[in-house]
């Protein structure tokens, strides 16, 4: 009896070790490797220059991609990157914010910082990487490089008019030692003005 008891253990433990490994080979026969393992190494150069994003960029020529209907659904959709019940990761969108005119001068930045689209840009920017503006998770996430994004690829590629608008946004921070509403960053438009001016890419 002890002898086909330790038999039978000797046999759920092969059963199991087979069990394992054909998972293992399922799932590296998705690409190579485990996909729900997360990368070796992570790296996440830090902005050393300490130089701001453009926010009437952001608000004229970012904030709208947010909005606008990509594949099936919106960014800021409520299963997406909703700021009330959005499932999408830190990446938090208000769909409602509301433009504001950077050149009035009575809006403060304590004003335009206790906007809506204040709250879009900041949550925005934290999704990106100033020191190598491509690895930004703004970009990686929605073309799936190297990242998975449950809202699956976005962006068609580099090219993608979306894609070039973001890249540059976060390669043209505001000049060392001005804030995000530098008057610096209006020759991002053409003409430079931050309220009719086209948005460069």
């Amino acid at each position: 009896m002890y002898a086909l008891t330790i038999l039978l253990r000797h046999h759920a433990k092969a059963v199991r070790g087979c069990a394992h490994g054909l998972v293992a080979l399922l799932l590296a026969g998705c690409g190579g490797s485990n996909p729900l393992d997360n990368p070796p190494d992570v790296s996440n150069p830090a902005n050393t220059s300490g130089q701001k994003l453009s926010f009437a960029y952001f608000q004229r020529c970012i904030n709208p991609i947010f909005n606008t209907v990509l594949g099936n659904n919106t960014c800021a959709a409520s299963g997406c990157h909703d700021d009330r019940d959005g499932t999408g990761g830190a990446l938090r969108i208000v769909r409602s914010a509301q433009p504001i005119d950077v050149t009035n001068p009575a809006n403060t930045p304590d004003v335009i910082r206790a906007s809506e689209m204040y709250r879009n840009f900041y949550s925005a920017q934290g999704m990106t990487l100033l020191s190598s503006p491509p690895d930004s998770r703004l970009l990686t996430k929605p073309l799936v490089r190297g990242v998975l994004h449950g809202g699956g690829q976005i962006f068609s590629g580099d090219q993608d008019p979306n894609v070039r608008r973001i890249l540059y946004w976060i390669s043209n921070p505001a000049p060392q030692g001005q804030d995000e509403f530098s008057t610096a960053t209006y020759n991002m438009f053409t003409p430079a003005d931050p309220n009719v001016g086209t948005c460069n890419s």
